[in-house]
């Protein structure tokens, strides 16, 4: 099998103008793989797209409970928001309820992605700060389930026992040992996995029922979090948040960093995982929404959907000059429906 296969095309005019190769693996709950793209069994990163595993201690553990957490803060501890006022004030609340502050969380400031922020916070004379970093929902749950645990502040460290157990709960939903890990943009461990442990792991969050009570339950209530509330897991324009209002709660989506992208299917019990190799998000977006589509999941038609699926390119006149498309290698093999 090729290690990378061809997954999306950029056109200009009749002309192929750039190729993005990537792998991609659907699988179901006990890890069998239903289909195949490339090479699933080698190691990645999957940087934010684990959000949802790194979770799981959050509520396993009894912290959310404890401290009654709502949907709202469930889905914004598995996000990769961009600094907008849903995401930041809640998070300011959040924390304000732990009698904690912004100085607490060890993700670093990151200036907001949306435009209407920046602006707001250049007009007022304000610097962005950690809140704003999109990763400060999944850091206000650590910072929970630390309190819980009763442990050190540094809890972005390896040997912390937020850490261990997000270890723990990572390795047994892929059914992997660890690689190793590397820093994440946001300061936490990312722990590596093959692509087809990750889609593993998604379909357990599918379909959770072999995996104990506790965990099932966790599960269960992140998926359903992030389902509700697709806009706290994302934000405005972004492909999180419109394909998952576009499939009206069926299916839940993650991206995260350098080309890497899930798929929960409950009512399919199956996981996908994909990785572009070259780490472009067009090119990711792309994949994924050709993928749903096959899975029977995403209509094409919807504005959304195609927003993604065969994006128009246009140069600085406002010229259509090409476009975005799934590369045929995406639909090799037998129907996925």
């Amino acid at each position: 099998m090729n290690s990378w296969v061809n997954v999306a095309e950029v056109w200009r005019g009749d002309f192929l103008e750039c190729v993005h190769r990537g792998r991609a693996v659907v699988c179901d709950a006990r890890g069998a793989v239903v289909a195949e793209w490339g090479d699933s069994s080698a190691v990645t990163l999957p940087r934010s797209s684990s959000k949802m595993l790194q979770a799981l201690p959050l509520i396993e553990s009894g912290a959310a409970a404890k401290f009654g957490l709502s949907t709202q803060q469930l889905a914004l501890s598995c996000a990769s928001h961009q600094g907008a006022h849903i995401h930041t004030d809640r998070v300011d609340v959040w924390l304000a309820e732990l009698g904690l502050g912004e100085s607490d969380l060890r993700c670093g400031p990151q200036e907001p992605s949306g435009k209407f922020e920046r602006d707001e916070l250049i007009c007022a004379g304000k610097a962005f700060d950690r809140t704003h970093n999109n990763c400060s929902g999944k850091h206000s749950g650590f910072l929970t389930l630390n309190k819980h645990l009763g442990g050190g502040s540094e809890y972005v460290e390896i040997d912390h026992p937020v850490q261990k157990a997000v270890l723990a709960a990572f390795e047994e939903m892929t059914g992997e040992t660890t690689a190793g890990y590397g820093i994440d943009g946001c300061s936490a461990p990312n722990f590596g996995a093959s692509l087809r442990g990750l889609a593993t792991a998604m379909a357990r969050m599918a379909d959770p029922s072999a995996l104990g009570a506790v965990r099932s339950a966790a599960a269960t209530e992140l998926v359903a979090a992030m389902k509700a509330h697709p806009d706290l897991v994302a934000g405005e324009g972004r492909a999180c948040t419109e394909l998952m209002n576009a499939m009206d709660g069926r299916t839940v989506i993650k991206t995260g960093a350098e080309g890497v992208f899930i798929a929960i299917l409950p009512e399919r019990g199956l996981g996908v995982a994909l990785k572009i190799e070259d780490g472009a998000t067009r090119a990711s977006e792309c994949a994924m929404a050709a993928l749903l589509v096959r899975l029977g999941v995403a209509d094409a038609d919807h504005p959304s959907v195609a927003k993604r699926l065969r994006p128009k390119q246009h140069n600085f006149a406002g010229l259509e000059v090409g476009h975005i498309a799934p590369a045929q290698d995406l639909f090799a093999g037998a129907a996925l429906i």
